[in-house]
């Protein structure tokens, strides 16, 4: 099984080779026409996780920069139909992290590219993304000392390839030779 995975729109591709484990599946399982799994269509997923030695990333990608984007402009990742979107994927995920013995500390990482957006919008973005995700929520059970999340950040690619644990798994255009 390839752990290098190329985003919906075949621009960009993640190479997960340093990773324990890895997946771009969850979509797949969840959507399946068969029903294999159940009628579990309703529930949504992120784009992938990766394992690493301390660390469970659950990896959101949304690229309104490639070429032939559909209305880039029109695009409001900041807008709370968005967020909500945004927040049901590590929700849902969450269930298919647990059935398959997932339960290191969970990292999310929404990777946003989008026109006009700056480290100030990412920034506010990812703290009304925050408030919508269970921070809150294991505070009030940190007797237990399980927590369900432990960190959000919303970084564009260059600022994931730059980053000390991300950019072990870089993000690259997709070679034309490669399509």
């Amino acid at each position: 099984m390839s752990t290098v995975y190329v985003e919906e729109n075949g621009q960009y591709s993640l190479d997960c080779s340093k990773a324990i484990w890895s997946t771009d599946r969850i979509h797949s399982y969840y959507q399946n026409p068969e029903h294999r799994y159940g009628f579990i269509g309703f529930l949504c997923d992120v784009d992938f996780v990766i394992e690493n030695k301390k660390n469970i990333l659950l990896v959101e990608y949304k690229n309104a920069r490639i070429p032939d984007a559909a209305n880039p402009d029109a695009f409001r990742p900041e807008s709370g139909n968005k967020l909500d979107n945004v927040a049901k994927k590590f929700y849902d995920s969450l269930h298919w992290l647990y059935l398959n013995g997932k339960d290191k500390p969970k990292k999310y990482i929404y990777i946003l590219e989008y026109p006009n957006g700056n480290s100030t919008s990412r920034l506010m973005i990812r703290n009304k993304l925050k408030k919508k995700l269970p921070f809150d929520l294991q505070e009030n059970f940190a007797a237990i000392g399980r927590k369900m999340i432990d960190e959000i950040k919303v970084v564009t690619i260059s600022e994931w390839n730059a980053d000390a644990e991300l950019g072990l798994y870089p993000i690259q255009p997709v070679s034309s030779s490669a399509t």
